[in-house]
């Protein structure tokens, strides 16, 4: 097989007083932490759309990347075998284990959706191929049903039962091939699940039917053999004005409301939460506390720009952050997909290799210092300690349930004035991570 990456080696691990540009300076894929190997803690993924198909398109510009990877026409299925050639290549080399797709990243979408399933056959025979003789899988498939102008409405919010219906093929077959390739997910990323407007909107018909349309696909799932997680991932707005799952609690509120809690989970990307003006460690926090907690797109937004940037992970604050939160969920079922791109002046295949290490290295030391962080103890036994007045004997009757207002009145009337409640200290812990960061 012809080479692809032409002078692009094996990225060895040389740690971080390395200066060489195509190494690893903190990813070391056997370094325990916590009793498990770097590489289990963080199974990365090679998003398809952004790796192998984006070419730094933006509203203003065409393509400044060829990712035609040797074929003589992008758009054929020439081409789509040689981003299979181009992908499993590029993860060998980076030693990343999974790769995520939609339907329409793999084979050009044809007219007819049965010669789009037809081509849809042959490539995941030709990834089936591929991957024989690695360690590399499928992390999780999904349909997309954003892009094409049927889909102006959404898929499962759509007024047009048409569409609903091609939604549903679509979904059909994208099931389909995430269990031929051993997929361990399957993602709802709703982009057009929401409104312009209320004015030509019913939004309970419209939540409904997206709730019907997954009920659909857990029953087809499951009927298939498929035994992995499906995922919501939130995001608040673009492309629609306002998406119907804004953000983790939204989305968990939805599943719940619908019945569908038992088979999704989360997969929260760091960008959409921002965008919903939260922080990436609130909304992983809100999942995992409610059991829900799946996987995750490591990505970050530029906070001077008001939509999706979807740039590769430099922000090593919050990727320590991030880790801490999966530490302490006891990590994902899912993993850590970089639905990330190049930034558009970054055009050269050495750039999507700079990016890739400089993604899965900024998670590498995130994982680091948040073991540091749990290890340190110091957070853990400050939260202990500011909510220890719930051991005291009133405390507990809260806590347990076992009290009444009338008897909580009582006590307030008898203590008279309570002291102001103990100091949050947020500038002390603020340093505290400071400390084990820059130590």
């Amino acid at each position: 097989m012809k080479e692809v990456f032409k002078n692009i080696p094996v990225i060895p691990f040389e740690g971080k007083d390395s200066k060489n540009p195509l190494a690893f300076k903190y990813y070391n894929a056997d370094r325990v932490i916590m009793g498990k190997k770097m590489s289990e803690h963080l199974p990365f993924a090679m998003a398809w759309w952004h790796n192998l198909c984006a070419g730094g398109t933006d509203m203003f510009g065409r393509d400044t990347t060829d990712k035609s990877f040797g074929a003589s026409e992008k758009g054929t299925m020439e081409h789509a075998k040689a981003k299979v050639d181009a992908g499993f290549e590029f993860m060998k080399k980076l030693g990343i284990k999974y790769f995520c797709f939609h339907d329409v990243d793999l084979v050009p979408e044809a007219d007819d959706i049965k010669e789009t399933n037809a081509r849809l056959d042959e490539i995941s025979d030709y990834i089936l191929e591929k991957m024989k003789g690695t360690d590399i899988k499928c992390l999780w498939g999904t349909a997309n049903m954003f892009s094409n102008p049927r889909f102006m409405n959404g898929a499962g919010s759509t007024n047009s039962a048409d569409v609903f219906c091609f939604a549903a093929a679509q979904v059909k077959k994208a099931l389909d091939i995430t269990v031929k390739l051993g997929g361990r997910g399957y993602v709802f990323w709703g982009g057009r699940e929401g409104y312009e407007t209320l004015l030509n909107t019913d939004v309970k018909f419209e939540q409904e039917n997206i709730a019907r349309l997954m009920h659909l696909a857990v029953d087809y799932g499951r009927s298939i053999g498929f035994k992995g997680d499906f995922y919501i991932e939130p995001k608040p707005k673009e492309p629609m004005k306002h998406q119907y799952d804004f953000d983790a609690a939204t989305a968990i509120g939805f599943v719940r409301q619908y019945g569908l809690d038992k088979d999704f989970k989360m997969n929260i990307e760091a960008n959409h939460a921002t965008l919903a003006g939260h922080t990436f460690q609130h909304d992983l926090r809100i999942s995992a506390i409610n059991g829900m907690l799946g996987s995750i797109d490591a990505n970050q937004g530029d906070t001077l720009l008001g939509w999706d940037t979807d740039e590769f992970p430099f922000n090593v604050y919050d990727a320590t952050l991030c880790m801490y939160e999966v530490l302490k969920a006891g990590g994902l079922t899912g993993g850590f997909n970089f639905d990330s791109k190049t930034r558009r002046p970054s055009y050269t295949m050495e750039d999507m290799f700079h990016a890739y290490i400089l993604g899965m290295d900024t998670f590498a030391l995130g994982l680091i210092k948040a073991a540091e962080i749990i290890e340190d103890g110091r957070l853990d036994e400050f939260v202990k300690e500011r909510y220890s007045s719930y051991n005291s004997e009133i405390g507990k009757k809260i806590r347990s349930g076992n009290t009444s207002l009338s008897e909580l009145a009582s006590y307030a009337e008898k203590m008279g004035k309570p002291d102001l409640p103990g100091s949050g200290r947020q500038e002390y812990l603020e340093s505290v991570i400071n400390n084990i960061l820059f130590n």
